[in-house]
Formats: structure tokens, C-alpha cells, sequence
């Protein structure tokens, strides 16, 4: 199910439009649901009109059998001249009184023009019968003298495939089926021919009147059928309102409170609780509201925490402004103006980094993974490093080294390039910072149980142990003395956690210690998954 919501309009709630989704375990509940409706519907009545195809066919047979003893008695007892034979009636009629032909059956035997030579009913004195209309008043008309020409016409047509049917017979083949009698049942006819040697004396016509009351008892035996199927379609019906429908409409109503009324997260834990599509859906969507709270929540603080530094350096300018105007010695001025530079310079470098990590998450989303080889973008990040050093190289300037070891086969990783370039370079500017004068950062790539972890070590002063997890918070800056103030905006270890996570990582800083315990120098540790593909 898919619920699209309109343009919200306060008068009116919401229109939906609901559409099916494809298999699953709800899904295969209700296609077999309905399925099984169907296919006791459709079981049924190819039972049942195998039962009427057999029951008519069967009756042919009997017909058949029956027709061809009464004939070959006929033939036997009632044929008289030679050389050309013919039938003797009265024999014929004598031989019908002794048959036993059922109540449901009519016999005729006609002769080789066609014409009537004995009839079941006449001899067994049968008569049809039917209900006397209602006594009429003096001088009212008899509605029965008025015959229906449409049942004329229908008696005719009878009466006319009968005679088709007894004309076949007469060339000396037999004829089998269904027809109209003249008093408009369906019977099972058969025409047999009377044969003696190759002369066709007459025809032997079998017809059984049941046919509809056959019909009648198959529609009264597919009626239970029908009633079972429409039972298992409304139980079905409701299990889709109850199951799906009311749920899916409650997470839609949710999902207005919490666009329309300012909610910050969906709460239904009954629908929750469910182990199919729909608790997926509802667990799914309290998950992104939730994150979608927490998200907003960080933009709150990352906004406050963007105006406070921002505060600082402009307060400092404003100071420096103001005091400028009253300071008249050149040596003093020129301090001034070099802090105005250094605060410019501060505050140009803080909206750089803001600006970029407010662009983080749009730039994640926009850039699709692919896959790298990590060894290789170590090895690329390091050379930026002695490209820099090349044209006047320091005598204390920090090296850059990046060792692989042997890793035999290439270290694959799915990710986003420019992101994740952009995690070792702050990694390596931070511990470039730290470490001293013609120092060195050391990279390490190594492979351990499908997981591609990457060290970088300095020889700085190493991390305190209470602040090991808070250079990872934004604007949080912690430099050695002598350094200059507000070199960094505090956003670079932060932007680079962010990143590590995004791609299924873990980023994590500890120090380096001697043999004594004291502190060597920091290690940053990234742990990314590896690729298989």
C-alpha cells in the first residue's frame, strides 16, 4: 500500500489513493486468500460440468444399448417379406406392450416414410398433462383459444428437428444429442436405425425428459460452492480492511500530525509490534522521524554553535575598531591592524569550514559509491604533501609516509572518493599540526578479518585521556602553546567522524604510549568495511 497525500488543506482531510504492492509474506497471505476464493469457485463448476458432460453421456450409452435390443427385437420379430422386408405394425405395437420403457423415457417407431407406427405413451395409455386455468365468468373469453404464436413457432421448430433427426436415422446412421421437445424440455434423443441385411425398415427413437432436472440439481449442488467462495472472498475482504487498510490509514493520519501539527515523531507501538510489511513500514517510518527529530535538534545546536564562534572573532574586531581610532602610537597600530588581520583571516576560514560541513550530508547523498582502491588514495593524499615541499622545501617541514605492507590483494573499498580523501587529509593536517619541527605522520594500511583499518600516527604531544572522544565535537580546539590562536575552526575531526560513519566505519583516536606510560604522540584509527565485489 501507498498513501499519497495531497496539498494539505485544513477544511478537508487528505485524499488517498491506494495502490498494491508486489509479493511478500502479507502479500502472499492475501493472493492466497483470494486465490483460494477463486479456485473453489472454479473447482467446482468444472466438477460439476464434467458431472453434467458425463451424466449426458451416460445416458446416450443407456439410450443407445437400450435402442439397439428394442431394434434388433423388432428387426427379428416384426420384419415380414421377401424379397423385400418391411414391418409388420401391429407386431411392432405388440412388442412395444411388452417393453418396459421407464416413466422419464418416451419410445417411437416409425417406418421407412417416417411415419408413426407405435408410441410409448399411446400404448402405456401416458397422457400429458398440465394445470386448468381458472374457472371464467359468464361471457368472459377463453384465454387459451388464443394461441402464442412464439410457442407455435418453438413447437414447430420441435417438431421439425425431430423429424431431421429420424430423416439421418433413415440413411442408416444412428443420431445421438440433446434436442427441444414439442412440449419445450430438453431431452436426451437417440435414433437408431432398423436395419435387416442393408434395408432400413424404420427408426427406433429413445428420448429421456430429465435433462432439465439434471441441470436443476447441478445448479442446486454449485450453490454451496458459490456460497463457500463468497464467504472466503468477504473473509478475506475484511482481513485486508482490518490488516491493511486501517493500519496503513492510521500511519497516513500520523504522518499528517506530525507534518500538519509540528509532531516530532510518529508513536503507534500496537502497529509496531507486527512482524510483516506493515510493522516494517511503521517501525521504518517512527525511525525517520526520529532521526528527522534529532536531526532538527542538531541543526538547533549546530546554529548556536555557529553564531557563538562567529560572536568571537567579530567582537574581537569591533574591539579592535574602536580602539583603533585612539591609539596614536605607529608600534600599537600595527598590532591592532595585525589582529584585525588574524581575526579576518579567522573568520574567513570559520564560514569556509561551516559552509562546508553544512554541505556534507548533500554532498554524501549526491555522489554514489564506488569502488576504490585505498591504497591507492593513501598513496595520492601523501603525494599532495611532498608536492607542496618540492619548490622550497624547510628543513622543518612534517613528512608524510604511507606504508601498505603486504596486503596481496587490492584493497577494495565502496565509498565516495571525494568524501573519503577528504577524511585522510583532515587527519593528516591535524597531525601535522601537532607533530614538532621536521617531525613525521606515519599511515599504515592494513587488512584484518574483511575490515581495511587505516592508522595515523604523529609525534606530538598526544591526546589528555578526558578529551579523547570531545575533539570529535564541533568547534572544539585544543592547541599546544605557542601555536597561533585560532588557526583552526574546530570542525575538521568532526567532518571527518561524520564521514567514516556515513560509509559504515568507525573513526577513533588513542594515544601512543612508551615504555614508561607517558605519551609518544596521538593515533587516529579508521576502520572501513572492505568490498567483495
Amino acid at each position: 500500500m501507498a498513501t499519497v497525500i495531497a496539498k494539505p488543506d485544513p477544511a478537508a482531510p487528505p485524499r488517498r489513493r491506494w495502490a498494491w504492492p508486489g509479493g511478500s509474506r502479507l502479500g502472499r497471505l492475501i493472493i492466497g486468500l483470494n486465490i483460494m476464493a477463486l479456485a473453489i469457485l472454479v473447482i467446482g463448476a468444472l466438477v460439476l460440468n464434467e458431472l453434467r458432460s458425463g451424466l449426458v453421456n451416460a445416458r446416450i450409452d443407456s439410450l443407445t444399448t437400450q435402442g439397439e435390443l428394442i431394434a434388433n427385437v423388432i428387426d427379428q420379430s416384426a420384419t415380414v417379406g421377401e424379397p423385400e422386408p418391411g414391418l409388420d405394425p401391429y407386431a411392432a405395437s405388440a412388442i412395444f406392450q411388452l417393453l418396459f420403457i421407464p416413466r422419464s423415457q418416451r419410445a417411437r417407431l416409425f417406418d421407412a416414410e417416417g411415419h408413426v407406427l407405435a408410441d410409448s405413451f399411446v400404448v402405456a395409455d401416458r397422457v400429458e398433462w398440465k394445470v386448468l386455468p381458472p374457472a371464467r365468468k359468464p361471457g368472459q373469453s377463453d384465454p387459451s383459444a388464443h394461441k402464442d404464436p412464439a410457442a407455435e413457432a418453438k413447437a414447430e421448430k420441435a417438431r421439425k428437428a425431430l423429424v431431421d433427426e429420424v430423416a439421418q436415422a433413415r440413411r442408416g446412421a444412428m443420431v445421438a444429442g440433446t434436442r427441444i421437445s414439442e412440449n419445450g424440455d430438453r431431452v436426451v434423443s437417440v435414433s437408431i436405425p432398423i436395419q435387416h441385411v442393408r434395408a432400413v425398415l424404420g427408426v427406433l427413437t429413445l428420448e429421456a425428459g430429465d435433462v432439465d432436472a439434471i441441470i436443476a440439481a447441478e445448479r442446486r449442488a454449485l450453490l454451496p460452492f458459490i456460497l463457500v467462495a463468497i464467504t472466503a472472498t468477504l473473509i478475506s475482504s475484511i482481513l485486508l480492511h482490518r490488516l491493511i487498510a486501517q493500519p496503513v490509514l492510521r500511519l497516513a493520519r500520523a504522518a499528517d500530525r506530525v507534518r500538519l501539527q509540528g509532531a516530532r515523531a510518529i508513536s503507534l507501538p500496537d502497529i509496531a509490534r507486527r512482524q510483516d510489511e506493515i510493522g516494517d513500514l511503521s517501525r521504518a517510518l517512527e525511525e525517520m522521524t526520529r532521526s528527522l527529530s534529532e536531526r532538527m535538534d542538531g541543526i538547533e545546536r549546530f546554529a548556536a554553535d555557529v553564531a557563538h564562534e562567529i560572536k568571537n572573532p567579530l567582537t574581537s574586531i569591533r574591539s579592535a575598531i574602536e580602539t583603533l581610532d585612539l591609539v596614536s602610537d605607529p608600534v600599537a597600530r600595527a598590532r591592532l591592524l595585525a589582529i584585525l588581520q588574524n581575526d579576518v583571516n579567522r573568520l574567513d576560514r570559520l564560514v569556509t569550514d561551516i559552509s562546508n560541513a553544512s554541505r556534507l550530508d548533500a554532498e554524501l547523498s549526491r555522489e554514489a559509491p564506488k569502488a576504490l582502491d585505498l591504497a591507492r588514495l593513501l598513496a595520492e593524499v601523501a603525494s599532495l604533501y611532498e608536492a607542496q615541499l618540492r619548490p622550497g622545501e624547510a628543513p622543518d617541514s612534517v613528512r608524510v609516509s604511507v606504508s601498505t605492507g603486504d596486503l596481496g590483494a587490492p584493497a577494495r573499498l565502496m565509498a565516495r572518493e571525494t568524501p573519503i580523501g577528504q577524511v585522510f587529509r583532515n587527519l593528516i593536517d591535524n597531525a601535522r599540526s601537532f607533530s614538532p619541527a621536521d617531525g613525521e605522520v606515519r599511515v599504515n594500511l592494513t587488512r584484518t578479518r574483511g575490515r581495511l583499518i587505516t592508522t595515523i600516527e604523529d609525534d606530538g604531544p598526544g591526546i589528555p585521556s578526558e578529551n579523547l572522544e570531545t575533539i570529535f565535537e564541533r568547534f572544539y580546539t585544543s592547541r599546544p602553546k605557542g601555536r597561533a590562536f585560532g588557526g583552526n575552526s574546530g570542525l575538521g575531526l568532526s567532518i571527518a567522524r561524520q564521514i567514516v560513519e556515513a560509509h559504515g566505519g568507525e573513526l577513533k583516536a588513542e594515544n601512543r604510549l612508551g615504555p614508561d606510560g607517558s605519551r609518544q604522540g596521538a593515533r587516529f584509527t579508521v576502520d572501513l568495511p572492505e568490498s567483495r565485489e
